[in-house]
């Protein structure tokens, strides 16, 4: 597995769709952010994106494993890409933000050490037009972690 900086086109819409289902979320924060990919030779089997926020936080806005490489360990090597990119940059802490009904990323993300900071109460709802469900939960709220870097 390599990881490299994706720069303009192609933007692999395909897997920021699967973390992210707005398209125009998405374009809101891709510009400021850094998309990193996952190859396997020349194919491209994950994806995530970093973005600075403020008083040294840097914030995972999407992270995505293409369907057929999951549940073999490649979010966990994409999510270990992005902590040690974050702490490179000197960051000190790096955050994100999931929805309520994501059981499976709340464990992901807690398993590596995140720990649950917040929640945006109604963030689904407020950002996005169709309603989300998940594991049979309607999609609400936004439940912010961070993992300390320091």
């Amino acid at each position: 597995m390599t990881f490299a900086e994706i720069d303009g086109e192609p933007t692999p819409w395909a897997l920021l769709l699967e973390a992210d289902p707005s398209r125009e979320r998405i374009e809101s924060y891709l510009h400021s952010g850094t998309v990193v990919g996952m190859f396997d030779d020349d194919s491209l089997v994950g994806v995530f994106v970093l973005s600075p926020v403020h008083n040294g936080s840097i914030e995972l806005m999407n992270i995505a494993v293409d369907a057929p490489y999951r549940g073999q360990g490649y979010g966990t090597r994409l999510l270990a890409e992005a902590i040690g990119r974050g702490r490179a940059l000197g960051a000190r802490q790096i955050t994100v933000g999931t929805g309520n009904s994501s059981l499976a990323q709340l464990a992901f993300y807690q398993k590596a050490g995140f720990r649950i900071v917040g929640v945006d109460p109604d963030f689904f709802i407020r950002n996005y037009p169709e309603p989300i469900e998940e594991n049979g939960i309607p999609c609400r709220d936004m439940i912010r972690l961070a993992l300390v870097l320091e």
